[in-house]
């Protein structure tokens, strides 16, 4: 399984690239996860700001193989526990297809995204900054990894 956690938004500030490299090492062997940036689209007072999440929906849809599993974080979308999470990565896994977890930007995903996903997860209800929510979602990923796992790592 594939596993590609794309995002809208680019370069991440220095102590997140190393918090998301660290859980990327880690999950080499278990869960390979590719991270895959997409441009922000042109927010201001005179842009736009569906115009920018049309652009951004658009750009994240090409990114998404037609035979995918797709992953939308969304507020309005199921909380899970880490638990629930390794239990969703088996079965992810069971599935024989490739994984796709998406991240919206500022005003969240284009309505086009919303309708192609799988599944709509929500890390709870605080609003977290987008370049953190990767940090989040590779820890739980490898926390997930290693529940599946028996590993001593996460202690319920």
């Amino acid at each position: 399984m594939r596993t590609r956690l794309i995002s809208v938004g680019e370069r991440m500030p220095a102590w997140v690239a190393q918090g998301f490299a660290e859980y990327h090492k880690r999950l080499s062997r278990e869960l390979p996860l590719e991270l895959v940036e997409v441009p922000l689209g042109n927010r201001g007072k005179s842009r736009d700001p569906v115009r920018a999440m049309a652009i951004e929906g658009a750009a994240v849809l090409a990114a998404i193989a037609p035979e995918t599993h797709v992953v939308a974080l969304d507020g309005r979308g199921k909380p899970w526990s880490s638990e629930q999470l390794a239990e969703q990565l088996g079965n992810w896994r069971m599935q024989g297809r490739d994984l796709a977890i998406l991240i919206g930007g500022p005003d969240g995903h284009a309505e086009d995204v919303l309708k192609r996903a799988n599944q709509r997860w929500s890390l709870g209800p605080l609003t977290l900054p987008h370049m953190l929510v990767r940090l989040i979602l590779a820890e739980q990923l490898y926390r997930a990894t290693t529940i599946l796992a028996g590993h001593p790592y996460h202690r319920a």
